[in-house]
């Protein structure tokens, strides 16, 4: 049995760091563990332009613990009337790594998303043209499509025609949900790959609703059917360079999960490459974590590998029922479990 575990130090290709307070709360977690992030732009208002995402990125820095090695990775978010020539001077600039295609009204601080792809047509044209990623929330927002069905409507009435369109678009399906959604990736050209959180990984929608409405198993794209979650362990653990690790920690205070209107996202960060782990080791798949974890998204951004090195080990992680913030609480992932692996940098 191993009993420690050094791999090359991980990215997080997807997470929400939120501003003010709750960033200087929340980013120290992420910086613990990973050397980079992409790092979503759905603020209010949303991170539209070269100079708001300049910004974003001094506000992140000055919040970093004094001893922190991390870089984040700043994101354009796209809306019907994105410039093409701002998107085009932001990534040649190096400010921007990728943009975010939310449709409008699909998860949090996203009423200022796109209406319909066609509309930002010169944007993802540009895009393609220059080799830079666009990070999908890839779920349809019509009012006559079931929550749970979003993820794989979206894929059959706008990212398949979207890619049949625009083959050359280097797109990530984020926060993957479902087996439709798997099984697009894999057999899409190698111009698409997929994060996967840690919460599809671990829990199936009753998680959610068994026993009495649980907001702190509410996140969206929401956990589906269990062989859903099989179908996206089976993708996570396969060694398939297509998925790797995009936690999409969304935090959210305790009160604003606990109200009559429960926001979602679920906050991870504080424990991602424990919870991770422990899936990869019930897949009996410790060996293709480092691919997951360290390798398969640097190499579809175009971004070198980190050359650190980080270390879990064997041991008790227990994992508190709160996490002070500013004058809140948020409740991590997991919270109240033991985990069976440790980061032990």
């Amino acid at each position: 049995m191993t009993d420690s575990l050094t791999i090359r130090r991980p990215d997080d290709w997807h997470v929400h760091l939120r501003d003010g307070a709750m960033l200087e709360a929340v980013v120290g977690h992420t910086a613990r563990q990973f050397a980079r992030a992409i790092v979503m732009p759905n603020l209010s208002p949303p991170v539209t332009t070269v100079a708001a995402a300049e910004a974003y990125r001094d506000r992140i820095l000055a919040a970093l613990p004094a001893d922190a090695d991390f870089t984040p990775l700043m994101t354009c978010y796209l809306t019907n009337n994105t410039d093409p020539e701002e998107v085009r001077r932001g990534f040649e600039a190096g400010v921007f790594t990728a943009c975010k295609l939310y449709p409008a009204g699909a998860t949090t601080n996203s009423d200022s998303g796109v209406t319909d792809v066609a509309n930002i047509r010169g944007v993802l044209e540009t895009m393609a043209e220059i080799g830079m990623v666009l990070c999908v929330h890839g779920e349809v927002t019509h009012a006559d499509v079931d929550i749970f069905d979003r993820e794989a409507v979206f894929i059959e009435r706008v990212l398949a025609p979207l890619l049949e369109d625009l083959p050359q678009l280097k797109v990530v399906f984020e926060h993957l949900t479902s087996e439709e959604g798997v099984q697009f990736v894999e057999t899409a050209g190698a111009n698409v790959a997929a994060t996967i959180t840690p919460q599809h990984l671990h829990i199936n929608r009753n998680a959610m609703l068994v026993g009495g409405m649980r907001p702190h198993a509410y996140c969206l794209p929401v956990a589906k059917r269990e062989k859903h979650r099989l179908a996206l362990r089976r993708a996570a653990t396969s060694g398939s360079a297509k998925f790797f690790l995009g936690t999409d920690s969304a935090p959210h205070a305790r009160e604003a999960k606990e109200s009559a209107c429960g926001c979602a996202g679920i906050f991870n960060a504080p424990f991602a490459l424990e919870s991770y782990l422990a899936v990869f080791e019930e897949e009996d798949a410790l060996g293709n974590f480092e691919g997951f974890a360290s390798e398969h998204g640097p190499a579809f951004y175009g971004l070198p590998l980190n050359e650190g090195r980080v270390k879990l080990e064997r041991a008790e992680c227990d994992v508190p029922d709160g996490l002070d913030a500013d004058d809140t609480q948020l409740v991590p992932f997991h919270a109240g479990e033991t985990l069976r692996w440790r980061f032990a940098n």
